[in-house]
């Protein structure tokens, strides 16, 4: 989400070739769009999102991978 540097966009990009579903928020909804303009810039992000749809992405995922626990 919203930030300055590129040390979480290293650590999505990790988890993105580990098989995670990753989001990265878009830049019309950022105060700062450093970190996710650099996780979109290295294709850490599956996704570009806004701050107003992460929430319920990120849901789908994990109700995707554990469905009887979010139910």
């Amino acid at each position: 989400m919203t930030g300055m540097g590129d040390d979480g966009a290293a650590g999505l990009l990790e988890m993105r070739r580990a098989g995670a579903h990753t989001v990265a928020q878009d830049e019309a909804s950022c105060v700062v769009f450093g970190m996710p303009r650099e996780a979109t810039a290295r294709g850490a992000a599956a996704k570009v999102l806004g701050l107003d749809l992460l929430a319920g992405k990120i849901r789908r995922f994990a109700a995707a991978s554990h469905p009887r626990e979010l139910t």
